[in-house]
């Protein structure tokens, strides 16, 4: 990529400005692996190629699912280890969601089991200081500092147990284990959504903790250096070997399984019912097929319809109009069938997208994206609702 002045450079990687995009940077990951901020420091020859197409393939998955990143694109093979990004303004921590208890954790808390579930989610702050060894850090205190409103300390935590739920969604469905994960924040410095905050940095296998089949001494990921006594050539081509698999098994987590949604109504005069239905699922970025049967008429017509639909679509949901029709539907298919009249439409588009995500990890966090937006506009309703009415001003 044509790069300009360097911005600046980190232990793994290095930002430089990108000619004639003032708001846009450019990321070139390094060769370089380190642990205890940096008193163990390597070089593993490829490593930068595997780390920027961990990254890109991530946030990839992140974009997809709706979640601000400040990723554009890059990072394969023929990019030279390097990705576009829109340029932040960082916050000074480091934020860790916790599933399993491991790490740093378990030294500060002896009272939680190794390896046990953590649930709800933990979310820790780590205040990015290698000096002190990057130290925990509470939320009155990032607030105090003036390091983060407590607006975005509120957004930082959603927007970090989102991310930590849908990768552990990925990592589940190649029966491995998310243990831990790591996350930084910035403040776009320009263009759209100027201010706002985004996940930044990176995401790669230095990034988290993952133990295939649940088990720990399986490890893929960073903490496997970190562990070893003494750096051998021999132990370093492991560790490399290891970041490739992570890398290949990344590469399939930004790809989204199609669903299709049978919109079937029953007669011309419940065509019209299932017109809010479609702009519900729109919301999810499902596809549909609509059709119009009788069970009254034509009922002969229906089971050839849904045969056809059925031989059609591999992953399909049915919404039928009213109850006759999603019963006779039910009856002909294994294929999960909804009654619109038993749902509003946002209801039912939430319930098919739901169905849909259990095996595809994009529709998975747009499902949860949608969640949490649905919770965040009823506490910003209750708010405006319970606000204190403003003072009329004198009028003397």
């Amino acid at each position: 990529m044509n790069k300009g002045l360097e911005v600046a450079r980190g232990k793994t990687k290095v930002l430089y400005e990108k000619p004639g995009q003032p708001d846009v940077l450019v990321v070139e990951a390094l060769d370089s692996i380190t642990a205890g901020d940096g008193a163990r420091r390597d070089e593993i020859p490829g490593k930068g190629r595997i780390a920027a197409k961990t990254t890109a393939r991530v946030f990839r998955l992140l974009n997809l699912c709706g979640l601000p990143t400040h990723y554009l694109s890059g990072g394969e093979d023929d990019d030279d280890n390097e990705m576009l990004v829109r340029r932040c303004t960082m916050i000074p921590l480091e934020v860790v969601v916790r599933g399993v208890a491991a790490g740093s954790l378990v030294r500060r808390k002896p009272g939680i089991a190794r390896g046990a579930i953590i649930s709800p989610r933990m979310v820790e702050f780590f205040l990015k200081d290698d000096a002190n060894h990057d130290p925990l850090i509470e939320a009155e205190e990032i607030v105090h500092r003036g390091l983060a409103t407590p607006q975005e300390l509120g957004m930082m935590n959603e927007v970090a147990r989102i991310t930590y739920e849908i990768l552990a969604h990925a990592w589940r469905r190649r029966e491995t284990l998310l243990v831990d994960l790591k996350v930084e924040f910035g403040r776009l410095v320009g263009g759209e959504g100027r201010g706002s905050l985004v996940i930044a940095d990176v995401i790669d296998n230095d990034s988290w903790r993952v133990w295939p089949q649940g088990r720990e001494d399986l490890m893929l990921d960073k903490q496997l250096y970190r562990n070893l006594p003494e750096v051998t050539a021999a132990d370093l081509d492991t560790v490399r070997e290891n970041y490739e698999t992570v890398a290949e098994i990344v590469g399939g987590f930004p790809t989204m399984r199609p669903g299709m949604v049978g919109l079937i109504s029953d007669g011309t005069q419940a065509v019209p019912a299932l017109d809010p239905v479609v702009r519900a699922i729109n919301v999810f970025g499902l596809q549909s097929v609509r059709k119009v049967v009788s069970t009254n008429l034509m009922p002969g017509f229906v089971l050839q319809t849904v045969q056809q639909l059925d031989a059609t679509f591999a992953r399909l949901i049915y919404v039928a109009s009213g109850p006759q029709l999603a019963a006779m539907i039910a009856a002909a298919t294994p294929t999960p069938t909804f009654d619109a009249t038993e749902f509003e439409p946002d209801e039912l588009a939430l319930a098919v997208a739901k169905t849909l995500a259990m095996d595809d990890t994009v529709m998975f966090g747009r499902t949860m994206l949608v969640q949490a937006n649905a919770r965040s506009a009823i506490v910003a309703a209750d708010a405006q609702l319970n606000a204190p009415p403003p003072q009329s001003a004198n009028v003397g």
